[in-house]
């Protein structure tokens, strides 16, 4: 296994195949790299921009056994992939974050406990296994509040809210969740806002956070998120109080103290991103935790000095990490296949607005609720960043005939 750093020429095998990876592998090749994707689709997106495309299942042993033989290091795009898979891999090449990182996080459960073993802030929660313990844990948590599939959810997938116990319905769907797998119940928290931070770690403990991102969801998918201006709070001033474009420089440093924690407690080496709520009490807690680069960083692309994909080559990799200052206020909003079902979108016409920049993921199917691309605009304040990503994404609409 490589010691040293992993440099331009080696092969960069990435697990996934989706448009994480797509843009981790058109920056590693960018850089002199060649980029291996393991993905079970015939074309997936990354395969675009990869030197080389392996069919394989994110579970198969043997396969990822044999991928591992052909590369330098492995790293990943997304969670659902076999962390005992990872670890047969991880005998022949490096893996970065380790599969005990990926073990930790990609499951509900799993995560809520290292947040508390940890004494970091998060939702208070149990764990259920079984329909006959669900209504006690719910009683216990209190009302309202969410209970949550512990594997395999993403985008708001398995979940289910609670306002009171007499709605049969919601209390029949919760049950189902329970029915099929261990569940999570969670209270639900009375949020001001909903942040993100993207932070890497590289092998000898090298640490460089970005700035925090606000987030709006929408049929909990991520929707828009924007880079706020930071500024202090006047004494005695109530989260309430704060304007939409702003946030408080203690809970903007307490959001990145935070996540170079959670680097520290899980001994990352790669990139992650902390998802935080914001409580109306003013109460930072953290939501969830990804091993890989986010939605909500895409607009590091254009924002950041260094965008979040050649932050996780360089972590994975061994290289210096780049530096995360912010250069522009940015908006990032995404587009779902949702914008193609009424005909062509008319990206002439969003790319006509000045500072807006397409993203688009390959992806040859649109389905309503499917991520196909985002488009990310730069101004000279976050305000008017939000407006030109907005009125971009407007203008998409075809025009009617």
């Amino acid at each position: 296994m490589s010691r040293g750093p992993i440099l331009p020429g080696s092969t960069v095998g990435i697990v996934g195949g989706g448009q994480l990876g797509r843009m981790l592998a058109e920056v590693a090749v960018r850089m002199g790299y060649r980029a291996a994707v393991l993905a079970p689709e015939a074309e997936p997106p990354a395969a675009a921009f990869a030197t080389e495309h392996v069919r394989g299942e994110f579970d198969d042993v043997a396969k990822l056994q044999a991928f591992a033989a052909t590369v330098d290091v492995i790293t990943f795009e997304f969670e659902n992939v076999s962390s005992e898979a990872l670890a047969a891999a991880a005998e022949a090449c490096e893996v970065r974050p380790g599969p005990a990182v990926l073990h930790a996080t990609q499951n509900r459960a799993r995560e809520k406990a290292f947040l508390a073993s940890s004494g970091l802030p998060h939702v208070p929660y149990r764990q259920v296994e079984g329909v006959a313990l669900l209504l006690p844990a719910i009683r216990e948590v209190g009302l309202p509040c969410v209970v949550k599939t512990a594997g395999f959810g993403y985008d708001g997938k398995g979940q289910q809210l609670l306002h009171d116990l007499e709605d049969q319905a919601a209390i029949a769907a919760a049950e189902k969740l329970a029915a099929n797998g261990p569940v999570v119940v969670e209270r639900h928290v009375e949020l001001a806002r909903e942040l993100s931070v993207v932070g890497a770690r590289g092998p000898a403990g090298e640490v460089r956070v970005f700035d925090p991102v606000v987030n709006r969801h929408a049929d909990h998918v991520l929707d828009l998120s924007f880079t706020p201006t930071v500024r202090a709070l006047g004494a005695g001033a109530a989260p309430g109080e704060w304007g939409e474009f702003h946030l408080d420089a203690a809970v903007a440093d307490r959001a990145l103290e935070l996540t170079r924690e959670v680097m520290l407690r899980l001994e990352l080496t790669g990139l992650l991103c902390v998802e935080f709520f914001l409580s109306t009490r003013g109460e930072l807690l953290i939501n969830e935790i990804a091993p890989r680069p986010h939605n909500s960083g895409h607009l590091t692309i254009e924002a950041a000095a260094t965008s979040q994909f050649e932050q996780q080559l360089r972590a994975v990799c061994g290289l210096p990490l780049g530096d995360t200052s912010l250069v522009t206020p940015a908006a990032m909003a995404n587009l779902l296949g949702d914008h193609w079902l009424a005909g062509r979108p008319a990206f002439e016409r969003a790319l006509a607005i000045d500072g807006v920049r397409l993203h688009l993921y390959g992806k040859q199917e649109a389905r309503a609720g499917r991520k196909m691309g985002h488009l990310t605009a730069v101004a000279g304040s976050p305000q008017a960043a939000v407006r030109r990503a907005l009125a971009a994404r407007d203008a998409l609409a075809p025009e009617e005939r």
